[in-house]
């Protein structure tokens, strides 16, 4: 047999070479394989910022029927019905910290606020989410099918949140509805996180309308108001008023930090959204927000949204938190022959900074108000932004 003897600095040269190439190879190679830091899984994460009666349970909806979306409906409900003091603003680290876990498909943060041996349907509203009452957390829904809540809450529930962690990880969006953010802040380190790509839709009403809706549900929301006003015991007379003021505050807060005061991290990250321009055009406003946050229009859909937005009815106190079949453009306009003309001024009054900002116009007299015909939404160029450098102050409210 022939033997080849390689001299021992020829092993060692080779070895040598070996070693650079494979430094060189790691070293092109390694910005290509996804590195811990990296967006979770390659989701997208995307948080609906509103306020209570706004239209964002309908909203949430559109993104929880999505085939792509794995939807929870304000889980930080339970910090705040869990902790309680010291109000919105002290809770609002705490809110974030158990979004993010959320966001990252780690359901193990509800432990602290669930009692033991939970099932799903101790979360809030569980059975709104499609992904909860689909497979791998339920047989019950095909993913590209329109959940049905009733026949979920009935078929669907669970012991504990092991399947719905699971869910989570097989989507592509992870999205969130939330109404006790009341700034962008407290939301910058999720912004700055590169283990998140995230996405915050503001949906905005018209404070007169979302006044009106909340005087349907004042018993609903009184804990909430509560925690807004840092209120113990029964609450004032003004209360609705009170809650008003510092909900048209937050909306201005927010939407200047987006638009004038723009941190980097933040560009191109936020949408702004009129519900009453939702209602007016639901497909094509919905297939705009599809597009900033990348999911696609799917036929199925696109006939639930027509459906849901063009039924006949008017929407009651008993539907204060559900999604029901009504014409959605005639819901968005009820204020304007329900509220009383004082009570029109008064909130217009308290709100006029962001009314002014939001494309909201004020009317002068309850024969104004009355007249359906007269548009009181400012049109799209009047309150579209684009990203400005501008220091300008922001408005006062009232």
């Amino acid at each position: 047999m022939l033997r080849c003897r390689v001299p021992m600095p020829a092993v060692v040269t080779l070895l040598l070479l070996q070693s650079a190439a494979v430094v060189l190879f790691l070293g092109w190679y390694s910005p290509l394989v996804p590195q811990e830091a990296s967006p979770t899984q390659g989701k997208v994460h995307v948080l609906l910022l509103s306020s209570w009666r706004s239209g964002s349970s309908f909203l949430g909806q559109v993104f929880s029927q999505h085939p792509s979306v794995f939807y929870l409906m304000e889980p930080a409900w339970h910090v705040w019905m869990a902790l309680k003091r010291p109000g919105a603003r002290g809770l609002r680290m705490a809110v974030r910290d158990l979004v993010r876990s959320v966001f990252q498909c780690d359901l193990s943060v509800m432990d602290a606020y669930l009692p033991p041996s939970y099932n799903v349907s101790h979360v809030f509203m569980w059975s709104h989410s499609r992904a909860l009452c689909s497979p791998p957390a339920c047989p019950l829904t095909p993913r590209d099918s329109i959940s049905h809540e009733p026949e979920c809450k009935l078929r669907c529930d669970a012991v504990g949140l092991e399947k719905a962690e699971r869910a989570c990880h097989t989507y592509s969006h992870v999205v969130l509805k939330e109404v006790r953010f009341f700034e962008l802040e407290s939301l910058y380190p999720l912004l700055r996180d590169p283990s998140l790509d995230l996405r915050i839709i503001h949906l905005v009403r018209d404070p007169r309308a979302v006044l009106r809706s909340r005087e349907q549900a004042v018993k609903a929301l009184e804990q909430d108001s509560a925690l807004v006003l840092e209120q113990n015991g029964p609450l004032p007379a003004d209360a609705q008023m009170r809650v008003m003021r510092e909900v048209c505050r937050s909306h201005v807060r927010i939407h200047e930090t987006a638009a004038r005061k723009t941190p980097d991290f933040l560009r191109g990250r936020y949408k702004l959204l009129r519900y009453e321009d939702l209602v007016r055009n639901p497909l094509g406003e919905i297939e705009a927000v599809y597009d900033f946050v990348g999911l696609e229009m799917v036929e199925t859909l696109q006939e639930w949204i027509y459906r849901i937005t063009h039924g006949k009815g008017k929407g009651t106190k008993k539907d204060a938190f559900k999604i029901t079949s009504r014409n959605a453009e005639d819901v968005s306009l009820a204020w304007r022959t329900t509220l009383p003309f004082q009570k029109v001024k008064q909130i217009q009054d308290v709100c006029k900074g962001a009314m002014s900002l939001l494309g909201y116009r004020a009317v002068q007299s309850e024969a104004e108000q009355r007249q359906l015909d007269v548009d009181l939404t400012a049109g799209r160029e009047r309150h579209h932004f684009t990203w400005l450098t501008s220091t300008s102050t922001e408005p006062g409210e009232g």
